[in-house]
């Protein structure tokens, strides 16, 4: 297995190259929404004319996002307690409440896994029959008419999710270069290719032109609808993987000579391509079942598990080589799914070997087998399918928009860390960043998070979610979603173990800031108490901590700290006059920098 050593010591796993954490990254970010999402979100927000707000998303938001989290994780290299942790002491709750998160969401994903794993088998016989909604809701998931919590276990779909956790268990122990990287390695092109032959046929079937003509016929007046705008920018945010600790926990196990900058993009544009092109193999199905029934697209036009294991199983039953098309489609909805699974997986895996200061496979275990048993005990059941709707919505809405815009928010005003952040960037990358891209990850995505919220928040209590008992909402929902918060702030009070020197170590100093950490900087006090902290950066062994202070670009004038006892500082002068240049013999001490 490839490893490095950071400064500090322990061996930290590692992918043996840019290209095969941009597999990985790929893998995480083409998902399940990719497929049955984007597709109806782009038909339902102006056709052809959404192309355009998803563009400006993908280049204002969704990329400087995937930047931003790409920087923290290869400049601290650690899980996302660890890496915000060691960025500032104070923001170590923000990277366990993104680990809260992907907790809740494997344990629901496993189950559409094995849902697609097990349609995938369906396909060859089409045991749907006549009716695909009434065999998935009645026969194959036995839906409760009561919203309650019960354990009636429906045992196909209870070992199809088991043998999901299993091969899970068993690519997560391989670990970082012979597990995750080489499955997403293999994984990821034969998706592509099952979903490229899917579409082909697809685009062969009667009335597929008619779909695509619904799909892609702009409405130009959309444009002047704010919602559009929203709905393009809160899809590019849901379908990247960012704002939840996984490209963090990626782009830890990076060299320390990586492109930033240009991964960030072509994972970007790839994950974007894919959604663009299962529209196309979405809707041209669509056409054909519109054509099929005499009704329009709009008719027929529908996401998420409805699309999948609805709409596509009618397609299938009609469809010339629908076995085929049913095979390639639940085939590759498995594929996503599970490469997607690896990493909101390994990001746990992560923080509870950093934590604890575990092996491998023992935090393998300790992670797997409880979240296995999570997710067996309260989803493939007759009242499990209620239970992942509300627990899937609100810790999507509520759980990663306000983590993503507390973190950012904190990075740019808070913690002022995007200078630092971007320098970092620019010192591995070949693609250079500046104030642009500060303004775009600090500005416009907390403006653009900051909406989709309250518009989130105040319809969902107005409104209520789906007509479900309001006691059912408020524990598996709102409840939820809280418990995350307080949840994440007690792990951060837990000590690290001493039996690994990865927290005691960074590869980088923390980030102090000139107002917020005045006192400390006065002192020449250091932000924690780890004087083993390097003071130099993994990427080019070059200090950039208190650079800006160094050069006066953060420290004003009428600073009233700028003055520290015992420095003979005239009166109104720039307090980084009196100190050393950027690099000279005189710098603080590692200690001091920790």
């Amino acid at each position: 297995m490839s490893t490095e050593k950071p400064r500090g010591g322990a061996a930290k796993e590692a992918f043996s190259g840019r290209t095969m954490f941009i597999f990985a990254a790929i893998g995480s970010a083409v998902g399940l929404g990719n497929i049955w999402r984007f597709p109806y979100v782009a038909f339902d927000n102006g056709g052809g004319a959404f192309m355009i707000p998803y563009l400006v998303a993908l280049l204002t938001a969704g990329i400087p996002l995937l930047m931003l989290d790409y920087a923290i994780g290869h400049r601290y290299r650690g899980s996302a307690p660890l890496s915000f942790r060691r960025l500032h002491p104070k923001l170590e709750t923000i990277g366990w409440w993104q680990l809260c998160i992907c907790v809740v969401i494997a344990i629901y994903y496993a189950l559409i896994i094995g849902w697609a794993m097990q349609y995938t088998v369906f396909s060859f016989g089409k045991v749907w029959g006549d009716d695909p909604a009434s065999f998935f809701m009645k026969d194959y998931m036995r839906v409760s008419d009561q919203v309650t919590i019960g354990f009636d276990f429906i045992w196909p779909v209870f070992i199809a999710t088991a043998i999901a956790w299993l091969v899970l268990l068993v690519v997560l122990m391989l670990g970082v270069q012979n597990g995750i990287g080489k499955m997403n390695v293999v994984l990821i092109p034969l998706l592509v290719v099952m979903f490229l032959i899917m579409v082909g046929m697809a685009l062969t079937l009667p009335g597929a032109a008619k779909g695509l003509d619904a799909l892609f016929t702009p409405s130009w007046g959309a444009l002047a609808d704010s919602s559009v705008w929203v709905a393009a920018y809160g899809q590019i945010f849901f379908s990247l993987s960012v704002g939840f600790g996984i490209m963090v926990t990626y782009a830890s196990y990076l060299k320390p000579r990586s492109d930033l900058s240009g991964s960030a993009l072509v994972v970007g544009f790839a994950n974007s391509s894919f959604e663009l092109l299962a529209g196309i193999g979405v809707f041209a199905a669509l056409g054909f079942m519109a054509n099929a029934s005499g009704t329009q697209v709009a008719d027929v036009a529908t996401s998420g598990i409805g699309l999948a294991f609805i709409a596509f199983p009618a397609i299938i039953s009609q469809a010339p080589f629908g076995t085929l098309i049913g095979v390639l489609f639940f085939g590759a909805l498995a594929f996503a799914g599970f490469t997607s699974l690896i990493s909101i997986v390994e990001v746990i895996v992560a923080g509870v070997r950093d934590k604890l200061g575990l092996s491998r496979p023992a935090a393998v275990s300790l992670v797997v087998i409880p979240l296995a048993a999570l997710s067996l005990l309260f989803f493939p059941t007759t009242t499990g399918l209620n239970l992942l709707d509300v627990v899937d919505s609100f810790v999507n809405n509520f759980g990663i928009v306000t983590a993503a815009l507390i973190s950012v928010m904190l990075l740019s005003a808070g913690f002022t860390a995007l200078p630092t952040l971007r320098d970092h960037i620019n010192s591995v990358s070949s693609f250079k960043l500046g104030r642009t891209w500060m303004i775009m990850a600090g500005g416009i995505t907390p403006l653009i998070l900051g909406y989709i919220l309250i518009d989130q928040v105040t319809k969902t209590a107005s409104e209520g979610y789906n007509d479900m008992p309001q006691w059912f909402v408020n524990t598996f929902g709102w409840g939820m979603a809280a418990a995350l918060v307080v949840i994440a702030f007690l792990l951060s009070r837990l000590p690290w173990s001493r039996r690994t020197a990865e927290a005691f170590t960074s590869p980088a100093p923390a980030i102090q800031d000139a107002y917020l950490d005045r006192k400390a900087i006065a002192r020449h006090d250091p932000l924690t108490h780890y004087t083993g902290t390097a003071g130099r950066t993994a990427a080019l062994d070059q200090d950039f901590s208190l650079r800006a202070i160094d050069r006066g670009t953060v420290v004003r004038k009428d600073a009233p700290w700028a003055h520290s006892a015992g420095e003979n500082v005239p009166d109104g002068a720039d307090r980084a006059q009196s100190r050393p240049a950027t690099g000279s013999q005189s710098r603080p001490t590692e200690g001091e920098l920790s």
